[in-house]
């Protein structure tokens, strides 16, 4: 590949990109209607379920939860 062909990437040459936009009224592109069914990185047109990404959910990480369960250990106490 030549450094000719490397280019930067550049948002505003993508084209149009519908999203879910938080406290706006947000048409539906499919139906038109404004009833959405909002997850944590989607929002669900509650008429004909065109899904679109939230708006702000690139800047919410996949984070995620580790619990580690360990039973105590009690030296001192032996069943007999």
């Amino acid at each position: 590949m030549s450094t000719a062909e490397i280019r930067e990437f550049d948002p505003s040459k993508r084209g149009y990109h519908a999203v879910y936009r938080e406290n706006e009224v947000n048409h539906c592109p499919g139906c038109g209607r404004t009833h959405w069914y909002v997850g944590r990185t989607l929002a669900e047109c509650g008429f004909c379920a065109t899904a679109l990404p939230l708006m702000e959910s690139w800047r919410q990480g996949a984070m995620f939860t580790t619990m580690q369960r360990t039973r105590p250990v009690f030296t001192s106490a032996h069943a007999a």
